[in-house]
């Protein structure tokens, strides 16, 4: 048997303590208890800022190896190849809203419990049994419809394109973008089932039959059904946001709905359509701060407002027709405080001001 003192002694290497590379370099904040890796946009960074700028890695400014993942057909990342509008600098955009996942949840329960409150006053006070019977109609055909075109604009143009995006801040505005409208859309869909079961003369099933076969509504469900098949992220926020939503959405609900609901005797509908029209408001912010950073590129600026052009001759006339097409609701209406030509007229003007305010050049159909 060996003995344990002729065993050699074993050896173990040192451990030696030497500064990592990166924690070892020197940047303008090394020595701040807290540092941004990129530049806000102004003195001090915003909550949405920190939780939205960079959250969605691109190679050309910190991956320098490249995608880190792509899709079995090609493509990795969030190629920049999915829309025709060019960015010297895509991450530029930030949302004025300041839109992330608390402030998405935050807001959207303000609203919900305000038309909650609104529909229980409603029902308890019995305001739906002193609305006369043509604008019972009105609401059960026209509203109902629209209910279709806020959901078909839900689900199939912003969900379906809140991932295309170039950058984290774009896709996190599509995807409120998209609750907005599938909020909205569900909000209409509680208050005809209220009306449903209120004791009044109210067909809840009919929104279905005038949205699919009604003829003053086939051209807008037709641009609806269009709009669904671009698959140009950047044209699909264009089309719906700058030209439909001014052409048609805002005139069907603002210049109509909101001013002719309280001359008969209806103080809720407003109520449920100024939350579609609020939500509207702040999408519109985002969609004209975008466009304007296309518009405005010193790269690709010209090039944009090109194709921009292109996109409203292509739009344009499809929206006006669907505008046009909805005239004989304006009748429907026993009191009747404003007239379709007024209401048109109100619609292309705001439209007409926002194309100024992206730089674009007024299409000639809006003269007709």
């Amino acid at each position: 048997m060996a003995d344990i003192t002729d065993q050699k002694e074993r050896s173990f290497p040192k451990i030696e303590f030497t500064d990592s590379e990166a924690g070892a370099l020197t940047f303008p904040s090394s020595k701040s208890r807290t540092y941004n890796y990129y530049k806000p946009a102004k003195l001090r960074a915003t909550m949405y800022e920190d939780v939205t700028v960079d959250v969605q890695p691109d190679p050309d400014r910190h991956l320098t190896q490249g995608w880190i993942y792509g899709f079995g057909n090609g493509p990795g990342g969030y190629p920049q190849e999915w829309t025709q509008a060019k960015s010297s600098n895509w991450h530029a955009f930030l949302d004025p809203n300041e839109e992330w996942e608390q402030s998405i949840y935050r807001n959207n329960s303000a609203v919900v419990h305000q038309v909650e409150l609104c529909l229980k006053n409603a029902k308890r006070a019995g305001v739906y049994d002193a609305w006369n019977s043509s604008w019972l109609k009105f609401i059960e055909r026209n509203l109902g419809a629209w209910m279709h075109a806020e959901n078909g604009l839900a689900l199939h143009v912003f969900t379906a394109v809140q991932r295309s995006g170039p950058t984290n801040m774009i896709n996190t505005a599509v995807a409120v973008n998209a609750a907005h409208k599938m909020r909205f859309a569900q909000d209409l869909a509680l208050f005809n089932l209220d009306l449903s079961d209120a004791d009044v003369v109210f067909a809840g099933e009919a929104h279905r039959e005038v949205w699919q076969e009604a003829p003053e509504w086939q051209p807008t469900r037709e641009v609806v059904e269009r709009l669904t098949a671009v698959s140009d992220w950047c044209e699909l926020l264009f089309a719906t946001n700058v030209v439909f939503e001014q052409l048609v959405g805002s005139l069907f609900r603002t210049e109509l709905v909101m001013q002719v609901a309280a001359r008969n005797g209806d103080y809720i509908t407003p109520t449920l359509v100024g939350t579609g029209e609020h939500d509207y408001d702040r999408d519109l912010g985002y969609t004209r701060a975008l466009f304007q950073l296309l518009v405005q590129d010193e790269e690709h600026g010209a090039a944009n407002k090109e194709l921009f052009a292109s996109w409203l001759s292509t739009w344009v006339p499809r929206c006006l027709e669907a505008a046009r097409a909805l005239q004989p609701i304006w009748s429907q209406p026993a009191e009747k405080p404003v007239t379709f030509a007024t209401s048109l007229d109100n619609a292309i003007a705001k439209f007409s001001s926002l194309l100024e305010d992206l730089g674009l050049d007024i299409p000639k159909e809006l003269d007709k």
